[in-house]
């Protein structure tokens, strides 16, 4: 099962304000334990919302929304992607976790990924070639 973590953003992280060497440090040995278990697929920290922008989709319309964006609370400052057993064992990965915003309260929300088998009947055999031939040509571009 794959799981996404994300770690939610704060005001600070929203301001551009980056980790401290001790925090990079303590990230950069919690990446090496997931690595070594071999759960890690991808991880990494996003630049605060200003340097973002949202699409709004209405029918045919799109609808461009520079950042910044005001609900801080609702915001991700950054993500793992992990590969794991079950929801419990994600839960406990993120317990190990540093504290990504040290001397506030912070939250990583755990997310499953959804897999082929989710989708059922709808997702044809041919339907399921052509996913597996784009992850391919993914993988090859990375």
């Amino acid at each position: 099962m794959r799981f996404m973590l994300i770690v939610k953003a704060n005001q600070d992280s929203e301001a551009g304000v980056m980790p401290s060497t001790e925090l990079l440090t303590e990230m950069g040995r919690y990446n090496e334990e997931l690595v070594k278990a071999g759960v890690l697929l991808a991880g990494e920290g996003l630049h605060p919302s200003s340097k973002g922008a949202r699409v709004r989709f209405s029918g045919s319309e799109r609808l461009v929304v520079d950042g910044p964006f005001s609900e801080t609370k609702e915001l991700v400052a950054g993500f793992w992607l992990i590969q794991v057993k079950s929801k419990e064992e994600a839960i406990e990965w993120v317990k190990r976790a540093p504290n990504p915003m040290p001397g506030t309260e912070s939250e990583i929300e755990i997310r499953q990924v959804f897999s082929p088998e989710d989708f059922g009947e709808a997702f044809t055999p041919e339907l399921r070639e052509a996913e597996d031939r784009l992850r391919t040509q993914a993988a090859a571009n990375a």
